[in-house]
């Protein structure tokens, strides 16, 4: 099976899950859906050198899940005290990721993550800002950052 039959499946199965119906036509849907999808953005991936390793894609699904969980239970912890004592600031997250998909996918998973929303890249594609709803350590959020997700992405994509 080809990778763009194998993502078109994907699609499907991830459109199945969010439209809540395993039925076979919605699965035919979901896969023609995921076919356009990929056709529309092909011109983006032709020439590229970009990999497809499944299971270090499935590993940065799982470091994803992980953060996700974390990162809900901290922002509730944090919203729940009294006293909210936050700390938000914006905070210039050097990257080392340098393809388009791999800065999207970087700046996908930080906003899906509670607390923190990705705001703009710079011009020159060095810097990813990154809103964190508690900025106290800049260093630390940039080192887990690139210990976790640009890393998986790394790891998944090259």
């Amino acid at each position: 099976m080809t990778v763009l039959m194998f993502t078109a499946v994907v699609f499907s199965i991830v459109w199945a899950a969010i439209t809540g119906s395993l039925s076979p036509l919605n699965l035919v849907l979901g896969f023609l859906l995921g076919l356009l999808s990929l056709w529309f953005i092909r011109r983006d991936f032709r020439g590229s050198r970009t990999a497809f390793r499944p299971l270090r894609l499935l590993s940065l699904a799982v470091l994803f899940v992980k953060e996700l969980a974390l990162s809900a239970w901290r922002v509730a912890v944090l919203v729940a005290r009294p006293r909210m004592d936050l700390k938000p600031g914006i905070l210039a997250f050097p990257l080392t990721v340098d393809r388009d998909i791999e800065i999207t996918l970087l700046a996908n998973l930080i906003t899906l993550t509670p607390g923190t929303l990705s705001v703009d890249v710079s011009e020159d594609r060095r810097f990813l800002y990154v809103h964190a709803l508690d900025c106290s350590d800049p260093v630390g959020t940039k080192r887990d950052i690139a210990a976790g997700f640009e890393r998986k992405i790394l790891e998944a994509l090259r």
